[in-house]
């Protein structure tokens, strides 16, 4: 079993609102790791974990919740597969850093956990 398999079979044992919540999570993670140049291995990480949270969520999702999700998606994508260019950049690591924050605190909304 790979290493992704093994963390899917965890993930989704939650319900989808917890799994909103892990999302949320790894998104606020991105925004203070980005914070730091060093991290950006981490960061590369937590970017691909994401997107594998949406795809692993999306069929379980409210249907009000996939357009932001596709949204959130393609950015999330975008940000992997053009890493090299976009981390070593200071202002681009920047904005990065405040668009997952603000992802973060969508996501959470969209969970549902986040006036408990």
């Amino acid at each position: 079993m790979s290493e992704w398999s093994d963390i899917r079979e965890r993930y989704l044992r939650d319900g989808v609102d917890i799994r909103l919540g892990g999302l949320a999570a790894n998104l606020a993670r991105i925004g203070s790791f980005s914070r730091r140049s060093e991290h950006g291995s981490a960061v590369s990480r937590l970017i691909r974990e994401s997107a594998l949270f949406i795809e692993w969520t999306a069929v379980d999702a409210p249907e009000e919740a996939l357009p932001e999700l596709a949204e959130l998606q393609r950015l999330l994508s975008g940000w992997y597969h053009s890493w090299s260019d976009v981390w070593c950049d200071d202002a681009r690591r920047s904005v990065i850093g405040e668009t997952a924050s603000r992802w973060s605190a969508r996501v959470l909304e969209l969970s549902g956990l986040g006036g408990r």
